[in-house]
């Protein structure tokens, strides 16, 4: 019987060690990326669940960006209401002093002109503005909201318009993001700055005083009943904040368990792989000195 020696073994060898120095490749990719699936080829299934991943994960991203964005700006808004609220409540203490009939013409005419100091502030609170759009204008951002107009009843007017913005701060839910400021401060329920115009003109003239501050509580009212608006607001956003950042942590979860790599799994093939490689080049060493003693002995 006769033994048939391959004549050229160089190209199996070679072929042996690209088969092992891939699988190298690959186990030191793994460890070195964290993911099983590096390319489109690894698992072509898997990559297109990443995919559809990343798009969720960058409209969830935007969604709490939005969130992020409207929470500073309500919380501006309701910080001027708050601070409305708080120098009305002033005003009502200046008009109840001015009307218990014991103040001089001289102390009347100072309480009138602090009443008016609290108006000039609670205009420019409703003049408020974030990132240079006006807060209470509606839908009307550019347009200043709120200017003094003796020329009217009530000594103001408003230049903005009655619509609400909205945005969309999560899949199929949108928010309101503002109360039109006719409604916060020239309500006819209660006109913020025109009973405060009221009440100046009474403490001015000291006549009908009592009615004057009756009308500023009746805004009072009106204006902290408007003011509840950004609270709950604020709690919504609260809320979805919470629900996008677990949604986040989940589709991370989700896109680990798509492409994760098993790093232990990855040392072991990594350890496999070299120690083949190492054999095959000692085994190919071997071979190609006895095939140069063969040469040297013919």
């Amino acid at each position: 019987m006769s033994i048939r020696v391959n004549p050229d073994i160089t190209p199996d060898l070679l072929a042996a060690i690209a088969v092992d120095q891939q699988q190298q490749n690959t186990a030191l990719e793994q460890i070195s990326s964290g993911k099983a699936v590096n390319s489109l080829s690894d698992n072509p299934a898997a990559a297109a669940d990443v995919v559809f991943n990343h798009i969720q994960t960058s409209e969830n991203n935007q969604y709490l960006q939005n969130v992020s964005d409207l929470t500073s700006q309500l919380q501006t808004g309701e910080s001027a209401v708050n601070s409305a609220v708080t120098a009305l409540t002033q005003a009502i203490s200046l008009g109840i002093e001015g009307a218990n009939g014991t103040l001089n013409a001289s102390n009347q005419q100072a309480v009138a002109t602090q009443v008016t100091g609290i108006r000039d502030q609670i205009l420019s609170l409703a003049n408020q503005t974030y990132e240079g759009n006006y807060l209470f204008a509606g839908t009307a951002t550019s347009t200043q909201p709120f200017v003094l107009n003796s020329a009217l009843p009530s000594g103001v007017q408003y230049n903005g318009d009655s619509d609400v913005n909205s945005i969309q701060i999560s899949p199929g839910f949108s928010i309101s993001i503002n109360v039109p400021g006719s409604q916060i401060f020239t309500n006819p329920a209660g006109n913020v700055i025109g009973s405060l115009n009221g009440l100046i003109t009474a403490l001015q003239t000291n006549t009908g005083i009592g009615a004057a501050v009756t009308n500023v509580q009746q805004a009072f009212s009106q204006l902290s009943a408007q003011g509840v608006f950004y609270g709950n607001a604020l709690q919504q956003l609260n809320s979805t904040q919470t629900y996008l950042n677990n949604n986040t942590t989940q589709l991370a979860t989700q896109e680990n368990a798509f492409i994760g790599a098993d790093l232990a799994t990855a040392a072991t093939n990594l350890s496999q792989a070299t120690t083949a490689t190492n054999a095959v080049l000692a085994a190919t060493n071997q071979i190609l000195s006895t095939l140069n003693l063969l040469d040297y002995i013919k």
